[in-house]
């Protein structure tokens, strides 16, 4: 009996909670750290850090998605760097965080940016036919994105949610459960009955941690990644939900895949400051 109440529970959806990077924002959070990573390996810490393994072509988008994405900035700093094998590590990832963080503020300032065509569809079909949701990130820059990608002139991405833990200072970052945990108590939703929409490993295993089912958006051919992180389902462009049967309380793939209706044209794209 309470195994069938328990799937009761899993299959009646009550909200949906979205990251922001790499889900609603092709952001260039890859492209800072990639950038800021080659200018400190070839200038300051040219000599003072012996024995590692980094080369810019070896900071791959697999690297990034394994070791950095979803991750707090100091965390997927730490990350990076062991994983090239740089001595000092945690010491160092304060210096590469400071350095990838005045090259994201440039790309904002400079609106080199977009919002996913796919993802605004979606949070837009959702919103009309009443589902409940919230944006959730760790990132200290997601709202500064959402802000700048217009959806009218009086409306932007970051107004069209019923909550928003975005920036959040939490004990701990993904993989562990504590932002979606958050955006569920400020949703009233039971963790349960919340969907998680991610495209990093860490932020699937963060929705499985926090008792929360997890669609995994696979953009960038890594949905064995999401899988094995554990998603109920993997989708390579979020037209692929069935946003019927999820207002009806179902996740579910649509059977045939067709665009969700459209945005304004131009609308998704980061509007200068």
């Amino acid at each position: 009996m309470v195994i069938s109440l328990q799937r009761d529970l899993r299959a009646s959806i009550g909200a949906v909670i979205f990251d922001v990077d790499g889900v609603l924002i092709a952001s260039p959070h890859e492209r800072a750290w990639r950038d800021a990573l080659r200018a400190l390996m070839a200038t300051e810490w040219r000599s003072s850090a012996p024995g590692n393994t980094y080369a810019p072509e070896r900071f791959t988008t697999a690297v990034y998605q394994a070791h950095v994405a979803g991750k707090p900035r100091l965390d997927g700093a730490t990350a990076l760097l062991d994983y090239f094998g740089v001595p000092d590590a945690r010491q160092r990832a304060v210096t590469l965080g400071e350095r990838k963080q005045a090259l994201i503020e440039t790309f904002i300032a400079h609106g080199e940016f977009e919002g996913f065509p796919d993802a605004v569809r979606l949070v837009l079909a959702l919103r009309a036919v009443g589902v409940c949701m919230a944006v959730a990130s760790s990132s200290k820059n997601a709202n500064a994105f959402m802000e700048r990608v217009h959806l009218t002139d009086q409306e932007t991405l970051r107004d069209v949610f019923d909550a928003n833990v975005c920036g959040r200072k939490l004990a701990h970052g993904k993989p562990h459960p504590d932002i979606f945990l958050v955006a569920a108590r400020e949703l009233d939703v039971t963790p349960s009955r919340c969907v998680v929409v991610e495209d990093a490993a860490s932020g699937i295993q963060a929705a499985r941690a926090a008792g929360m089912q997890a669609v995994g958006v696979a953009r960038l051919d890594d949905a064995a990644l999401l899988e094995a992180a554990g998603a109920d389902l993997v989708l390579t462009t979020l037209d692929m939900l069935d946003v019927k049967a999820l207002a009806e309380g179902r996740l579910e793939r649509q059977s045939e895949t067709a665009p969700l209706p459209s945005v304004r044209a131009g609308a998704t794209r980061g509007r200068r400051a």
